[in-house]
């Protein structure tokens, strides 16, 4: 559903992670009374615990009725039944205990309770609060107690430690790491067992793998263990960390204790699970923590660790080196070699593990910290899949703020080596540059903490210089202002740089920052970006003149900079531009001051007279009503004070309310509606404008309009019921004395008593726009609103109302709403729906028996009707009269025969009998429907289409409880039935869907010489296609030779029933497309059907009966009969929409428990792959209509695996597809190629596969592109889409009509980084293109692939940052570009000069541009190609653009580098001369020299005159400030 831009947190990017959610002022800026919001209290539920019947007679043994001790105290607590109350209890004990006397600890009674306590603590749950007040209580025990408590929980400890069901070590490992979370009882418990608790959690992690392995293929089950496992892990590694003294006080005195054998088998358990790739990545992550941790526990001498840690990344095997105890439990990993994220893995856990601020480490701590850093950034190019990049981004962002922490040691080699100059600082920085737009929000948080901390890395290193005149911060700012302000990137990065520097010194560079940033809030990606960069800025620059300037006239500058242009664009700006200003610029600034609010009001309403905007601009009016909203909404001001003071009128307001543009309307309502307390009492005066408002404005014809309006009218009825009920509270609590000393004021019954008459106002506007013909947008208006005081107002019994909608509604209200049913649009019927389920039992006390059965026979009549609408009105209807209690006696007891067993099962729900009784009246109708369709199917499709009936049958299941059904027997039978019908309608409809060409093959002309003409074309197409439907064409021409017959015989003056007439002509009227929309719609709903019968109904295992309703073997032949047809039908909407059913299906076999229907998918998948490869001429899969179903039938079985799991059904097939789309044997069939490509366009399109699939983008690439120049063309063409699909999914969702717009692009060196593959295969590509479109003859020869190459290099866009630290060179690329230039298509021509820009670097764009000037012939040259100068002279011209375009800061190389430009510019004038005789290349040199002479004068202050060699000839380029 269309949601409003901006309200809420921005949907993906850096600004997510700001300080303070959006739109939540700070307290500074709220004022007192705005801080008094009644939030709604949660109601906690507590699980109380029990006590048993041993322990119960134990403490009634030690209890006294005449005083209370602690025996009396744990029997009442024990006794009570709520867990609130038991935390109440609980936290008696200590009071209570520390009143008992000294001797105390031998008094029996207390051993009782203890030895109680403790068993209580140990069979609760971690997440109950109950055991955390309990360990909270325990923690206050005097000393005395101590030891007998210890004892107590030593005792219930061990118990737990005897534990051998695998499935339940969880809560033994649950309680002992509850045990270890300050609970010093628990701890002590835990140091008496320690020997005994390790030995568990040894058997443990062993126990659980073992169990892992037998379970494999259960995801279930194996999720479950993976958790356990995961806990495993952790406990041993608490136990380390929290009593390390335990383990170091006796290790290595003796190996051959158990405390030592416990932990070299914990040791070699972790390095076995970091090493497992089939476990969850947590799992290994937490496993590499603890390899680190339990090595640096046990390792000897401990400033050895850092060589030894460095030795295993590096994969340097010293077997000398390293302790025998070592190599005995890890030698065998660790010499093997290690995978890319084992070593990743190991680099968090050496990074999150070791002490990084401990000196002791020494130069081996220093070695091992950029050892890491190597690695890391070796991997960075290494990994591609979506969780590993994840994982690698946050230990690089680990890393830093561990370089931050060894910093301070102020070892003077460390500085060296983390200067912002230096090397390591440098890749880091690349690895920033290329992460900072990532599709992966997560990996762009840590990007921008990554390049905070890298820059705070260089001001603690550089600490006590001025660090604005810093050489690194300098070159860091030109560098990042010299980006366009399309980067992601750019603004985050820059926010931090501010926070290092200061706004200040960045406005000194450049003044017109703040302006330029504000004209990006045009686009809804970048707002969010921009307006958290503004707020940076602003905020730092507030800051910078309250410490320099004393006097508050800083703030009239301050309002120049930052407030003034803003309210230049809420006048004038654009519509997207001001929104997005408002949503997310706006709240910020009047955050940061909000006594700028009075500036702007001064400033707006001195205009908003003359300037009331237009339906383009807001106006003075709209930015005034914006500003207002905003701050409004955010707590800077009350509506009521400024209206009193007469700074804004109620008139003001109404010209707002209907003014011209919408959203001026919208800010003025939110005006009213949104404030910052939700119990503001709502004045007089808003009810009567916000009625105002709802007379004009119901009528909306924007969507996101009616949206906003129903939004904001929600917000208000929320504020009347929340003040409602703090008015009823204070009636109550005050006296009638109060009452009379506040007379003055207003009472609050009066108030109450508008609030409902405002009510019934609203609600009276609303009912009378719902009149019959009312248009779509007042009926969506009225209903949503109607929906939202439905549900707002709907206060649970027992407590007062101020206002019922029941008490509104009356027999033509309900009716107009059921007319709403019969509407065409979808939406009006669902919200009209919702509606009368929200007030159904006052509808139903409001209909008679004869309006019911009236609605009851208009439901049948319409499921039958051919228009698709009228099904839905239908189903709706239906689903609405279930509930009627009396429904089978009035209406149903004539179509169907009473069952006696429903009456006798009082248990059941009337919903559900009614519900059986109206599926089972369907089900006999449509049975029989499909028998006469049999016969005719041109006449089912005519008269009884059977799509209508399915339909509500669906609907009926879809609101059914299938957890808690009375009438399984009944149900079950049902289901069988349901399944059978679906079947047989399938069988009678698929033969047109499955035809080669559904849309218009069904013979229905009555002419025999046409019936004749149909008959040759069935037997023509016959053998290209395998359908027995074409042996068997049903035409009517029997039956039509019959009627013309009796036509022809038929007395003229004879009367005939017009009636039968009429059914005669539609029967013979019939047209194809009449036909397959009953037959596709009629697959439709039988693939929906079948979907929810699989998603809704519990399945039931084949060997034990259960309550299920649904068998495995039912469910096997529903997945065939999908299978079947997605692999068979032609027709788009027939083979989709089993999709839809059989998504539903392949997500329910995922989660089942039965292992024979949880291995379905992969067999399914194996057999369509194997059927595909096989190239078999009997085959039926479609290779036509790209493909058909195959493709959505592979991504439903894709789809269906769990998000968290390895993706190994993926990985299988995307092996598979993409072997087959780019074959090595040029002899072999297409057809599996076809299918490859198309199925592989699908896959890339499918959002639900994430970022899964982009380890095999490049491959993609690769195969389109080589597809393209097969000679076949339905490869070609298949090969076409497929690239049009990874473009999309490479470089985004195309935002702009302009295809040069510098959106969805990337620079070279992300675009290279991201996909290393892509590098030599596009430059082998692009030289065999080069070597083509370079032939020296005339002939006109252009590859194939030409057109692909250049389109993806040309996506690419420079980076000042190219060309450091990359070991991708652009180099090589230029040359073939530069012949691609000479092509004879003028597209391709084009096209290079574009591709060109990103593969020169910044410095090397002078040089390239004169080479290429040079190389332009001049006029006596005796070979002149046209072609070619153009090429040349766009690659030019592209070059320039960009180069000038970037260049914000003028020094003496670009000088220099212009210069030569110009002269060599000057030496090929010709070109723009008479002499010249083809006008395209005489308009492209002109287009060089205009665009040169246009940026020259932002450089440039002095006239500069350059003369060419020809005096009378000469240009003179004049570039002036």
């Amino acid at each position: 559903m269309w949601e409003p831009p901006g309200r809420g947190a921005p949907r993906s990017g850096w600004p997510r992670r700001s300080r303070e959610p959006a739109g939540v002022p700070p307290a500074s800026g709220v004022s007192s009374s705005a801080k008094m919001v009644l939030k709604k209290k949660k109601e906690v539920q507590v699980d109380a615990f029990l006590l048993d019947h041993q322990q119960l007679e134990k403490l009634q043994k030690f209890s006294k009725a005449e005083e209370q001790n602690l025996a009396s105290l744990l029997l009442h607590c024990g006794q009570l039944n709520n867990g609130i109350q038991q935390i109440q209890c609980i936290k008696q004990i200590m009071p209570l205990v520390k009143m008992m006397d000294q001797n105390s600890a031998c008094d029996p009674m207390v051993k009782a309770c203890l030895d109680i306590l403790g068993e209580t603590y140990f069979s609760l749950s971690v997440k109950n609060p109950l055991k955390k007040v309990l360990a909270s209580s325990l923690n206050g025990l005097p000393e005395q107690l101590m030891p007998l408590a210890v004892q107590s929980f030593v005792r219930c400890l061990r118990e737990e430690l005897k534990t051998t069901d695998t499935y339940l070590y969880r809560k033994v490992l649950d309680n002992l790491a509850s045990c270890m979370e300050d609970f010093s009882l628990g701890k002590a418990s835990i140091k008496n067992l320690f020997e005994e608790v390790l030995q568990f959690l040894q058997k443990s992690l062993l126990d659980i793998q073992e169990e892992n392995r037998q379970n494999s293929g259960n995801r279930v089950v194996q999720t479950r263990l993976m958790h356990d496992l995961l806990m495993a892990i952790k406990v041993p590694m608490m136990l380390v960390q929290k009593l390390q003294e335990n383990i170091q006080g006796s290790l290595w005195k003796n190996h051959e204790s158990c405390i030592w054998q416990s932990m070299c088998s914990l040791l070699k358990s972790s390095i076995s699970f970091l090493m497992d790739e089939t476990l969850l990545q947590t799992v290994q992550t937490t496993s590499g923590l603890a390899f680190i941790l339990f090595t640096k526990a046990m390792y000897e001498p401990a400033e050895e660790l850092p060589s030894l840690v460095s030795d295993l990344l590096l994969g340097l095997k010293k077997h000398t080196s390293m302790p025998a105890w070592f190599v005995s439990n890890c030698g065998t990993q660790c010499t093997e070699e290690l995978s890319d994220s084992v070593l990743l893995f190991l680099c968090h856990g050496a990074l999150a593990m070791l002490d990084w601020k401990n000196i002791s480490m020494g130069e081996s701590g220093e070695k091992l910290l950029l050892d890491i850093a190597s690695v890391l950034l070796s991997l960075s190019s290494v990994l591609k899949e979506s969780n590993m990049i994840i994982c690698l981004s946050r230990t690089v962002a680990i890393w830093t703020n561990s370089a931050l922490a060894a910093l301070v040691s102020d070892s003077p080699n460390l500085k060296i080596k983390l200067n912002g100059n230096s090397e390591v600082i440098g890749k880091l920085l690349q690895y920033v540059y290329t992460h900072w737009e990532h599709p992966l929000d997560v990996v762009r948080h840590q990007t921008k903490s990554i390049f905070r901390n890298l820059l705070q890395i260089h001001q603690t290193i550089v600490s006590g210089y001025n660090l604005k005149s810093d050489p690194f911060f300098a070159r860091l700012t030109k560098y990042l202002l010299s980006l366009e302000w399309h980067v992601k990137g750019k603004y985050a990065s820059l926010g931090c740089l501010v926070e290092c520097v200061g706004t200040e010194s960045i406005l000194q560079l450049d003044r017109t920052i703040p302006g330029q940033i504000l004209d990006m809030m045009n686009d809804q990606s970048l707002a969010p970006y921009a307006s958290d960069l503004l707020e940076t800025m602003f905020t730092n620059h507030k800051v910078q003149f309250t410490s320099s300037c004393k006097e508050s006239s800083w703030i009239d500058q301050w309002h120049d900079i930052w407030v003034s242009p803003l309210l230049l664009i809420l006048c004038e700006g654009n519509h997207d531009q001001t929104t997005y200003i408002i949503d997310y610029y706006l709240p910020k600034l009047l955050r940061c001051s909000p006594d700028s609010l009075s500036y702007m009001m001064r400033i707006l309403q001195a205009s908003a007279d003359a300037n009331l905007g237009s339906c383009t601009t807001r106006g003075a009016l709209g930015a005034l009503m914006a500003c207002l909203r905003t701050a409004r909404a955010h707590g800077h001001l009350e509506l009521s004070s400024i209206m009193s003071n007469g700074l804004v009128s109620a008139e003001c307001i109404k010209q707002g309310l209907v003014h011209q543009h919408n959203q001026v309307c919208i800010d003025a309502l939110g005006l009213l509606c949104e404030t910052h307390r939700s119990t503001e009492i709502v004045s007089k005066e808003e009810m009567q404008l916000i009625l105002f408002f709802l007379e004009y404005n119901l009528n909306s014809q924007s969507p996101s309009v009616r949206q906003q309006i129903c939004s904001s009218l929600r917000k208000l009825f929320c504020r009347i019921q929340e003040s409602s009920q703090v008015l009823y509270k204070l009636e109550q609590n005050k006296t009638k004395q109060e009452l009379l000393e506040d007379s003055t004021r207003r009472h609050p019954s009066g108030i109450l008593q508008q609030y409902k008459d405002f009510m019934s106002s609203v609600c009276d506007r609303l009912f009378e726009a719902l009149f019959p013909g009312s248009s779509h947008p007042t009926r969506f208006s009225a209903l949503t609103i109607l929906g939202s005081v439905a549900e707002i107002f709907s206060v649970p019994k027992g407590q007062v109302h101020v206002f019922k909608l029941d008490q509104e509604i009356d027999s033509a209200r309900v009716q107009t709403l059921i007319q709403c049913f019969a509407s065409t649009f979808e939406e009006v019927k669902v919200l009209a729906f919702e509606l009368v389920m929200k007030l159904r039992d006052v509808a139903f006390s409001l209909q008679d028996s004869e309006n019911i059965d009236l609605l009851f026979q208009a439901a049948m009549d319409l499921s039958t009707s051919t228009k698709p609408y009228d099904c839905a009105t239908a189903s709706y209807l239906l689903n609405f009269l279930v509930y009627h209690k009396e429904l089978h006696r009035i209406c149903l007891g004539k179509w169907i025969e009473h069952s006696p067993q429903m009456d006798e099962n009082t248990s059941a729900s009337t919903m559900e009998k009614n519900t059986l009784a109206v599926i089972k009246l369907l089900l006999v109708n449509v049975e029989e429907e499909i028998f006469q369709a049999k016969k005719s199917l041109l006449r089912a499709a005519a008269l009884f289409p059977m799509y209508g009936r399915v339909h509500c049958i669906t609907g009926a299941l879809q609101q059914l409880p299938f957890n808690n059904l009375t009438l399984v027997t009944e149900w079950k039978q049902m289901v069988a039935r349901l399944i059978l019908m679906s079947y047989e309608l399938s069988a009678v409809v698929s033969p047109v869907v499955q035809s080669s060409s559904p849309e218009g093959l069904i013979p229905m002309d009555n002419d025999s010489e046409m019936a004749d003409r149909l008959q040759m074309i069935l037997r023509e197409i016959q053998p290209q296609d395998t359908n027995d439907y074409f042996m068997q064409a049903k035409i009517l021409k029997e039956h039509c030779k019959i009627e013309s017959e009796k036509l022809a015989v038929r007395k003229p003056m004879e009367n005939i029933c017009t009636e039968m007439r009429g059914k005669e002509r539609q029967m013979c009227d019939v047209t194809a497309q009449m036909v397959l929309v009953c037959c596709w719609r009629s697959m439709k709903e039988v693939s929906l059907l079948l979907g929810t019968l699989c998603k809704l109904l519990p399945t039931q295992a084949a060997s034990e009966p259960s309550d299920g309703l649904i068998t495995v073997d039912q469910v096997k032949n529903i997945g065939d009969y999908f299978k079947h047809h997605l692999l068979q039908s032609r027709h788009r909407g027939a083979f989709e929409l089993a999709y839809a059913g059989f998504v539903q299906l392949t997500e329910m076999l995922s989660r089942c428990n039965s292992r024979s229907l949880r291995k379905m998918p992969e067999q399914w998948l194996s057999c369509v792959l194997e059927e595909i490869k096989s190239c078999d001429p009997s085959s039926t899969l479609c290779a036509t209509r790209r493909s058909a179903g195959i493709p959505f039938y592979i991504q439903a079985l894709l789809a269906s695996e769990p998000k968290k799991s390895k993706a190994d059904l993926l990985k299988m097939t995307m092996k598979e597809l993409l072997s087959l789309a780019a074959p090595l044997n040029e002899s072999s069939s297409v057809i599996p190629q076809v299918h490859a490509l198309n199925i592989l366009r699908a896959l890339f399109r499918d959002t639900r596969l994430g970022e899964n699939i982009m380890p095999y983008v490049a491959d993609g690439i690769q195969a389109a592109i080589l597809g393209f120049m097969s000679p076949v063309w339905a490869v070609r063409n298949s090969s076409t889409l497929l690239f049009s699909a990874l473009i999309t999914r490479i470089f985004g969702v195309k935002r702009e009509k302009d295809e040069n717009s510098k959106k969805n692009r990337m620079t070279g060196r992300e675009f290279f980084s991201r996909f290393p593959s892509l590098y030599p295969f596009l430059l082998k590509q692009l030289e065999v293109v080069a070597n083509t479109s370079n032939s020296e003859a005339e002939e006109l020869k252009i590859h194939p692939s030409l057109f692909l190459l250049l389109l993806i290099l040309g996506k690419l866009y420079p980076s000042p940052m190219d060309g450091t630290y990359s070991a991708l060179s652009m180099a090589p690329f230029v040359p073939f570009i530069i012949r691609c230039g000479h092509s004879p298509v003028y597209r391709s021509r084009e096209m290079s000069g574009r591709a060109l820009v990103p593969f020169v670097m910044v410095s090397e764009v002078p040089h390239t541009v004169t080479s290429l000037l040079r190389e332009l012939p001049d006029c006596t040259s005796p070979c002149i190609r046209q072609n070619n100068i153009h090429g040349t002279l766009l690659q030019v011209f592209h070059l320039l653009q960009s180069y000038l375009e970037s260049k914000q800061f003028v020094n003496s190389d670009f000088q220099r580098g212009l210069g030569d430009i110009i002269t060599c510019i000057g030496t090929k004038l010709w070109l723009a001369k008479r002499p010249n005789p083809c006008l395209v290349t005489r308009a492209a040199y002109l287009d060089v020299l205009v665009m040169l002479s246009t940026h020259l004068g932002k450089f440039q202050k002095q006239e500069l005159v350059l003369e060419t060699g020809d005096e009378k000839n000469g240009i003179l380029l004049w570039v002036k400030a």
